[in-house]
């Protein structure tokens, strides 16, 4: 017998159960019908309309979906707020809970939230997909603080967060207002308050002023306000309410403060049922029916498998309501920890109890407090549970190996309430196993206090500090006892994980330990006895065979050091220790971010000059901008999903679509034979196929669409077409494809200066050195996936589409092509996109054309939204580069001859490959004057899918390669790479080895500027000091340059049109063919026009880009947008004004409106299209000369890290960066492209990794991207900011060759990040000089903490690799 008298104890409650679901949303009541357990809460909301909450990664890995959830605890008595996921969390694990969006607390309608308003008017938002997460998260914070945050909480709040456009500066700086040091001047003041009201101070600015008023009243509602509908009430706080900030809040429902939890049991599609068990007794009987039932608290791990890994779970039981699951005790022998208690409820009890318990006792817990610091973003911590964690037994958990270190013991309980008591040790059998029989579940944890002389620590290395899985991680323990004058060690555990298939206990070095004194003989003995103790196999899992094996030695090491400098004051332990040592075990205390602007504004007219905000700030900061997925689907509207290759190079046998047309809601599948018009497509060549028909060159290639009528149903179907394959030879990398001659046709290029091979042999040359740079590709991780929503019109006579793309043009032609349409009845229209980077340039076409043909032939609309992980595996990223040169030189470092061959792994089609070379090819001079010189080119042809524009276009791999030779020979010379740079500069008069001559040179006066700023020589100096005191920390520094053309090297595409209307109020509808994609190209435009007319920036309205407004628009790229649509605008202006001028000057009239009625009156044409076309430039790649760019903008930065050479891990201590930007448009905006060019390039230079299944990927199936998601693949987040972040635009130049004597910003200041990776490679010079060597060694990028690692060599790691050692790279 059970716990239940009966099964049918269990059927009468599962039938008394409740089938009313309730939820309030933004103050309304929902009530969830029956059938909905499959729906995430992220899906729901966005079906009610509330689109402000944004699908960005599906994973809980970028936090667009961040959402606030109340929730009232009947037995604590108390409210509690935190953020979510809204798109892990089931819809029905927020049942009887309030959940907040960004719609619901503030519009423009009824007015911003402070928080809102500070984070536009900070410049915080560009592309604004990410906007809405950033702001609950912070809104979240807020709520749940009965004191305001201090900066710190407001970095860890943000940590699960990720925004592509910023560089994140702006947003801290917007919420660190929120963090003060008076509580006193925040919300309401008791009636004997001495304070002011004029002494508050006001969230939005940080600053006294008088926006509070009224007087705080009890928050519990009234009938009559509920009667009235009222959902706000005057500020207060209270533990329901939470720390309110404005004079209106939402409250949290009465109704659920009276509601009485019920026992749930619903259902959801597939079968699903979803239980939610209100007692244990209840959830041991559920688990004794349905042996195979998973249990959820937060879905951060079983969402993941059924969503990305396709596993099917019929039963689902949360256990969230169940009290005897969530116990969290501290009792005297240590901690009771019930498995339903979520990770951040347990990292705030750690925090308590170590200010409350003896120093001795909460070793295990400070542990515990610094592994759940990294473990996730607060999102995710917010919800996960411990169970949870536990009995997922993955073999990377953060906390596993901390439980079975610290001596942690498991209660496992049966259906009949038998318990047992498991040591956490012997609990993980193997990969994802846990000693739990069928019907037994884990009860609790008892966690026992630290003892006296026992000592216990975390660790943890991952590619990323925040919200990061780890490469390895580990707990360990020792328990000390004083025999005489020694500390002899008792009892031990040394556990990893991420060497394994589990959480692994060293148990050889644990024998050994065991009895040993605790000295220097000690440590060398027990490093001896983990080499063979902790075997990582050569094709494990993961890679990185070397560094994690390095890792399990370095990690004991630094808990050697930690142990012995505990034991502060013990004589025989400290003399061991020498005080360059203790670099090892010093904790990184990461301050502030300290950011600086500095900036003259020179003005033109009313606004063109002034640092004015986005225009959509306001839009997206209250979720209330539209994106292309955000735009309702019709009734008769179906989803499409795209049948996808599996297999990088093989011929089609057979397409099976049985099973997909059984599929619920099928509507259709379309393949390369239903095609109305061409099967073709390209921006270049029309090399590439809409639907694969006989052969497939990539994973990832369209074979088809499925069009359905969810978008999960159109998934689905898609999954069930089978494609019978016959498999042919493939070629993944830049080296196989050099082997096998595998390039493009015709995409050989050559450039040249001088005779290099008469320098070379004509003695000239002090030296001449030869080498190979690898540069690796880049994800362009823009937050909104591909989207397109395409429909017929006048009876399929007209297609129109809405798209998310940086070329509508494209779309249009492309769309044209397939269906067999001439242009003009097709149209695509912009309003705005979330990021695109150059990824939404060429690559974004196919994804409309593929829709166009079911919308198309079916007559009914059709809308595609790629997820996150096809998103990456399918649409290409940033080329990966080889570059092979051969320099000469003098003796003083003067480049006398470059002989350079660049390949670049273009994919399976030439998209815009051969541009993206060329353009490496122009910049591979980067700002050196080199007399002689030449540049051969290739694009190679490989079964990845083809690689695409990224913000730079080939020049930050050409600048990098340049970059590398510079830096070797500084190391030939003995010499600072910034002397050899400084020597090889251009001036006015020099040629380019592509027959440019440089006019207006800004380099000199850029360079001494920032030299002067960071006092490289002072810098320089404090990094040696540093470095000859610490053995395991090194700092390094480097000032890097660079050189970047402007304008498209395709002349035709210099061209720019405008539309522009006055209305009879004064204001001004201006359309151009540009796209906004977060750069602030509307804005700018919108200034231009405002100060042509003299009128505010308010009267002017930037409508959404339409082909059938401003036709053959270029694409949205090259930096050249605000030039060239701005003296477009400028053009229909001036036209304007002229028509407008007889009639201005008969009379002053009081205003623009007023002289616009008199010229409408008078029949005047109101209406103007301007145009631009840059002046022909000549350039013949036959002579190889001519002048390519219209002008250069030059950029410089210095920058200072410190790394950890144990681990590999650096912070960036200070970046200091200057550029030439003329007379800015805008510097406000400019500022922040900066800025998020700059960490973006940190990024690729530092932390972004592309692993695909090749040779040096063997443990990935050939051809498939490994990183297809944040989980994965990582971008930087809030804690990689330089610690000191300055920017600085030169003063006093302005650009003659520009519009208002502007200069382009989007991509020249993405390569400057390579003086972080310059810094980086110092600090690794210092560290292998400590171990005696001074010779020249590659560095790759990324420079991860592998490749940091395993280039400091030392004792640790010569056992494993030689000096010569070089990661393995995807290239």
């Amino acid at each position: 017998m059970g716990l239940f008298k009966s099964d049918d104890a269990l059927e009468q409650i599962e039938e008394e159960a409740s089938k009313e679901a309730i939820l309030y949303v933004n103050g309304s009541r929902k009530v969830l019908p029956d059938g909905l357990a499959h729906v995430t809460l992220l899906e729901y909301l966005r079906r009610i309309g509330l689109t402000g909450t944004k699908l960005g990664c599906g994973e809980g890995g970028c936090g667009a979906c961040t959402v606030m959830v109340s929730y009232y605890n009947h037995s604590t008595k108390k409210c509690s707020h935190y953020a979510i996921n809204a798109c892990l969390a089931p819809l029905y694990s927020v049942e009887g809970m309030h959940v907040i969006t960004v719609e619901g607390i503030g519009n423009r309608v009824h007015g911003l939230h402070p928080i809102q308003e500070s984070l536009a008017r900070a410049y915080g938002t560009q592309c604004g997909f990410c906007t809405p997460g950033f702001i609950m998260s912070m809104y979240a914070l807020l709520r749940s603080s009965q004191s305001p945050p201090s900066e710190e909480q407001i970095d860890e709040c943000l940590s699960g967060n990720l925004c592509r456009c910023t560089g994140y500066r702006p947003i801290l700086d917007a919420f660190r207002v929120f963090a003060k040091t008076d509580n006193s001047l925040y919300g309401p003041q008791p009636s004997s308050s001495s304070v002011e009201e004029s002494n508050f101070v006001c969230p939005s600015t940080g600053k006294p002023c008088s926006c509070r008023s009224g007087s705080p009243v009890d928050s519990e509602p009234t009938r009559e306000s509920m009667c009235c509908g009222q959902k706000y009430e005057a500020i207060s706080y209270s533990e329901v309410d939470g720390k309110l900030f404005i004079d209106k809040e939402l409250i949290f429902p009465p109704e659920l403060l009276l509601r009485k939890m019920s026992y749930l049991s619903l259902s959801g599609f597939n079968g699903l049922k979803w239980h939610r068990p209100l007692q244990l007794k209840q959830v041991l009987e559920l688990k004794s029916r349905y042996p195979n039932a998973k249990l959820l608290v937060g879905n951060t791990e079983v969402g993941i498998e059924m969503r990305l890994k396709r596993m099917h779970y019929p039963v689902l039981i949360s256990i969230t309501h169940v009290p005897e699951l969530n116990v969290l005790n501290v009792k005297d022998d240590g901690v009771e920890i019930g498995a339903a208690v979520r990770l951040s409820d347990l990292w705030t009890v750690f925090k308590k109890v170590v200010t409350e318990r003896a120093h001795h006792e909460t070793s295990t817990c400070k542990a515990f407090i610094e592994q759940l610091k990294w473990f996730a973003g607060m999102q995710i911590k917010n919800v996960a549970s411990v169970g949870g964690n536990i009995c997922t037994a993955s073999p990377i958990s953060d906390l596993n190996p901390l439980w079975m270190a610290s001596r942690a013991k498991f209660r496992v309980i049966d259906s009949k309430g038998i318990l047992r008591i498991v040591p956490a040790e012997s609990f993980f059998l193997g990969y994802r196993k846990v000693d739990l029989a069928s019907g037994e579940i884990l009860l609790s944890v008892f966690l026992p206090w630290s003892r006296r002389l026992e000592y216990v620590k975390e660790f943890k290395q991952a590619h990323r500090r925040d919200d990061d899985i780890a490469i390895v991680n580990a707990g360990m323990r020792v328990f000390l006892e004083k025999k005489d004058d020694d500390l002899v060690v008792a009892d031990a555990s040394i556990v990893y994980g991420g060497v394994a298939p589990l959480s692994i206990a060293a148990r050889q070095t644990k024998e050994y330990l065991i009895g040993k004194t605790w000295n220097q003989e000690l440590l060398q003995g027990a490093l001896e006895v983990l080499r063979s103790d902790i075997i990582i196999k050569e094709d494990a899992p993961g890679g990185m065979v070397e560094f994690r094996r390095s890792l399990t030695l370095s990690f004991f090491f630094k808990f050697f050091l930690w142990v012995s400098h505990e034991m502060d004051g013990m004589r025989s332990i400290n003399e061991e220790i020498p005080l360059s040592h203790k670099s090892a075990i010093k904790p990184f205390e990461r301050p502030s971010v300290i950011g600086s602007q500095d900036y003259e504004i020179v003005k033109r007219g009313t606004s063109v000059g002034s640092p004015e905000i986005h225009l959509s700030s306001r839009q997206q900061v209250t979720g209330e901008a539209e994106y292309v997925d955000d735009t309702p689907l019709p009734a008769n509207g179906l989803h499409g999903a795209l049948v996808l290759s599996r297999k990088p190079h093989a011929r089609i046998i057979s397409v099976d679509a049985s099973g997909a047309k059984s599929s619920p809601g099928f509507a259709g599948i379309f393949l390369a034979k239903d095609l109305p018009g061409k099967n073709a497509l390209g921006m270049v060549r029309l090399d590439e196929e809409v639907y694969a028909s006989e052969l497939v060159t990539c994973v990832g290639q369209v074979i088809g669409v499925v069009v359905a009528d969810t978008q999960e149903n159109a998934k689905l179907a898609a999954r069930k077409v089978h494609v019978e394959y016959e498999e042919l030879p493939a070629i993944f990398s830049i080296e196989d494809a050099i082997k096998a001659r595998s390039f493009h046709p015709d995409t050989e290029k050559s450039l040249a200066k001088g005779d290099v091979d008469l320098c070379f042999q004509s003695g000239e040359c002090y030296k001449v050195i030869q080498g190979e740079v690898q540069v690796a590709g880049q994800e362009h991780f823009y937050l909104e996936t591909h989207c397109t929503l395409i429909w017929t019109v006048d009876g399929g006579n007209e297609v129109h589409m809405l798209s998310s793309t940086q070329s509508p043009w494209n779309h249009q032609k492309t769309v044209a092509l397939v269906l067999g349409l001439p242009i003009s009845k097709v149209v695509c229209k912009t309003k705005r996109i979330g990021g695109g980077f150059g990824g939404k340039e060429a690559r974004s076409a196919f994804l409309a054309a593929a829709a166009s043909v079911p919308a198309y032939i079916l007559n009914r609309p059709v809308k595609i939204t790629l997820d996150r992980d096809v998103d990456m595996m399918i649409s290409g990223q940033r080329h990966s580069f080889l570059g092979k040169y051969k320099v000469g030189f003098t003796k003083e470092g003067k480049v006398l001859a470059l002989d350079l061959e660049l390949y670049n792994n273009a994919g399976n089609v030439l998209d815009l490959s051969l541009a993206v070379l060329a353009h490496a090819m122009f910049h591979s001079d980067n700002v050196y004057d080199i007399p002689n010189m030449r540049v051969i080119g290739r694009a190679c042809f490989t079964n990845l899918p083809s690689n695409t524009a990224f913000r730079g276009f080939g020049g930050p791999q050409g600048l990098l390669i340049a970059e590398n030779w510079i830096q070797r020979i500084a190391v030939e010379l003995k010499k600072s790479p910034e002397e050899i740079r400084e020597i090889n500069f251009l001036g006015d008069g020099s040629l380019t080895h592509y027959g440019h001559r440089i006019q207006h040179c800004t380099l000199d006066p850029l360079w001494k500027a920032l030299k002067e700023s960071c006092d490289f020589s002072n810098a320089r100096r404090e990094a040696d000091e540093f470095n000859r005191r610490n053995r395991w920390k090194k700092r390094g520094v480097a000032m890097v340059p660079d050189k970047v053309g402007v304008y498209f090297t395709v002349q035709h595409l210099n061209q720019a049109g405008a539309l522009v209307h006055i209305y009879t109020d004064g204001t001004v509808l201006v359309s151009h063919g540009g796209v906004e994609m977060g750069q602030g190209l509307h804005t700018k435009v919108a200034q231009v026009a405002a100060s042509a007319f003299n009128i505010p920036l308010s009267s002017v309205f930037i409508s959404d880009t339409s082909t059938d407004k401003v036709p053959n628009a270029s694409s949205t790229a090259a930096s050249a947008s605000s030039d060239m649509y701005g003296a477009a605008v400028l053009d229909a202006c001036e036209q304007l004004k002229k028509r407008m001028a007889p009639v201005a000057a008969r009379k002053n009239f009081s205003s623009f409106a007023e002289l616009v009625v008199a010229c409408y009156l008078e029949k005047i044409s109101l209406s103007a299209h301007g145009f631009f076309r840059l002046p022909d430039f000549e350039f013949d790649w036959k002579t190889g000369k001519g002048n390519l760019f219209r002008y250069f903008t030059y950029g410089a930065a210095f920058a200072e890290v410190e790394i950890d050479t144990l681990t590999g891990d650096f912070h960036t201590r200070e970046a200091n960066i200057f550029l030439d930007l003329g007379h800015s448009l805008n510097p406000g905006i400019d500022v922040g492209q900066i800025e998020g060019a700059f960490i973006q390039g940190l990024g690729w230079l530092t932390l972004e990794e592309l692993k695909r299944g090749d040779a040096a990927h063997k443990w990935i199936p050939p051809g498939c991207l490994y990183t297809c998601g944040p989980g994965t693949y990582k971008i930087p987040s809030v804690n990689d900011l330089p610690l000191k972040f300055r920017v600085s635009i030169l003063k006093g130049h302005p650009n003659v060759k520009a519009i208002h004597s502007s200069k382009a910003v989007g991509e020249p200041p993405l390569f400057l990040a390579a003086s972080v990776f310059f810094a980086i490679k110092d600090a690794i010079i210092a560290a292998r000089a400590d171990a005696g060597l001074t010779d020249w060694f590659p560095l790759d990028n990324p420079a991860t903490p592998e490749r940091i690692r395993m280039a400091c060599l030392d004792e640790f790691t010569t056992p494993l690799v030689g000096s010569d050692f070089r990661p393995k790279l995807s290239i």
